[in-house]
């Protein structure tokens, strides 16, 4: 890759506006960024001896005449996108235009610390060689980590999953493996990044909230447009929230109150407490529909729990839209249980859908957050 001159905003301003509106002519991009065709013409062939964009065609112009079109080379600088749990790692490619290229599941190192450090980057650089781009194109990586980041330090904070990861500086440990700028975010607040982002190609949304209920339970904020993030990195962090166990019981200081009865471990500890056995979560759904009481007091009890935390969600923040995903969150079953129960403890419920992205969601939002930056560098910011 050539590199462009630098800080040079014409050169932003022509790439994004393919990046944004698709393959369109010399002329056309003149009009639209209010250059003169000179200047236009020394733009584009910057960008194409950097490889960033391509003449993808051409077009009937004026009297006959046709005219060169140009299109962005999405494959041209990629960013590293990555979903880290504490049972599983995903990961894969993001191009300059946001689309995920296949990627690579497996286990998470239950070592933790730079044990998962090299895991992933391992995984990064296996992800860009199946998918024939080579490492020097990864520019930049956004990794979602379960627990909250700490800008200052690096460390990652609230993510007992992970061992490790609160004791040293993450981020630079992730930096010096991948050899690129790194951005570490909580995976929730990918999820609803990434649920935002496919919700607002029908209409803009400026306030919603994404809930992921399953092992645990997590919460991404979207307010006036802007992902809530806290100042510790913390917002969201509604597995805290001081109802469900008692707030005060110093394990609730490690999980959260609301977490050790609503997500899957609580459940299931409930279930055996009722009828002396030991199941799944999807068994305990299974016989609820078949009628087990046991099995019907545990998720009525968990979508009380869930109906209540949406309604202080509601009283702090009021989202129009509340997502519901995770491994319980988003069966449809549930959902609609707490749909049924949220008018009754909130005089204005917010509107609850069925996660549209699945487990995609926080690679989609780290494609989307990542984006900017991506961008920045192969412009050569």
């Amino acid at each position: 890759m050539v590199p462009i001159p630098q800080h040079q905003a014409t050169h932003h301003a022509v790439f994004q506006q393919l990046l944004s509106d698709g393959p369109m002519s010399r002329a056309e991009l003149a009009r639209r960024c209010g250059l003169s065709k000179q200047t236009l013409s020394l733009v584009c062939r910057a960008l194409e001896n950097a490889g960033l964009i391509r003449q993808a065609g051409e077009t009937e112009g004026h009297i006959g005449r046709r005219a060169s079109v140009f299109a962005p080379v999405p494959e041209a600088a990629c960013c590293a996108v990555v979903d880290l749990g504490g049972t599983k790692v995903t990961v894969a490619l993001a191009t300059l235009t946001g689309s995920l290229l296949s990627g690579l599941t497996e286990a998470t190192d239950n070592r933790g610390g730079g044990h998962v450090i090299t895991q992933i980057a391992r995984l990064c650089r296996e992800t860009a060689a199946a998918s024939g781009i080579e490492w020097n194109r990864v520019r930049h990586a956004v990794i979602g980590v379960p627990g909250a980041p700490d800008l200052t330090t690096g460390r990652v904070m609230m993510a007992p999953n992970i061992p490790a990861f609160d004791t040293f500086d993450v981020r630079a440990a992730f930096a010096e493996a991948l050899g690129c700028s790194v951005q570490l975010e909580n995976d929730v607040n990918l999820s609803a990044e990434g649920e935002r982002w496919a919700l607002s190609t029908a209409a803009p949304v400026l306030d919603m909230a994404y809930i992921s209920i399953g092992t645990g339970i997590g919460c991404g904020l979207i307010c006036d447009g802007q992902l809530l993030r806290g100042a510790a990195h913390a917002a969201g962090e509604i597995a805290f929230l001081p109802f469900g166990a008692d707030p005060f019981d110093p394990q609730s200081r490690d999980c959260g109150a609301l977490e050790q009865e609503a997500g899957s471990h609580g459940m299931r500890r409930r279930y055996h407490a009722l009828s002396g056995k030991d199941i799944t979560v999807p068994e305990i759904f299974t016989l609820a529909e078949g009628g087990d009481p046991a099995a019907e007091t545990v998720l009525a009890d968990t979508a009380r729990l869930v109906a209540r935390a949406i309604a202080a969600l509601a009283a702090i923040t009021n989202p129009a839209l509340v997502v519901l995903g995770g491994s319980i969150g988003a069966r449809p079953d549930f959902i609609a249980r707490v749909r049924a129960l949220a008018p009754q403890c909130h005089p204005s419920p917010p509107e609850i859908r069925l996660s549209q992205l699945g487990s995609r969601a926080p690679l989609a939002g780290a494609a989307r957050l990542g984006l900017p930056r991506l961008i920045e560098t192969a412009l050569g910011g």
